[in-house]
């Protein structure tokens, strides 16, 4: 499997792993402290990536990266949240209406 390549959108090199889900994710190849995804190289050679938890902190062999649909300038902006307070006009909110504690039978 080829591990380096170029995205398709910014033109920057990308390193690709495989997630403990079996994805692929594609980081950017200099490790940097303020990511997310602790990447490392298993027996094979193929690079691997997950989420550091409180669980299973980052190990010595693995380094944080980027994932570079972060840091990519070819992406659009993605549209922050509304808050769970606000709701457009218009939009009335029914979780107040319904029940609770019961199944769906």
């Amino acid at each position: 499997m080829q591990h380096a390549s170029v995205c398709g959108d910014c033109r920057r090199t990308v390193l690709w792993t495989i997630t403990e889900a079996g994805r692929r994710l594609a980081v950017d190849p200099v490790p940097d402290a303020g990511g997310n995804a602790a990447v490392y190289r298993d027996g094979t050679g193929t690079y691997r990536s997950r989420r550091p938890s409180d669980e299973m902190p980052l190990m010595g062999w693995e380094r944080l990266h980027k994932p570079h649909v972060a840091t990519c300038p070819g992406q659009p902006p993605r549209a922050a949240p509304l808050r769970p307070g606000v709701l457009p006009a218009g939009v009335v909110d029914l979780s107040a209406y319904r029940r609770k504690g019961r199944g769906r039978g």
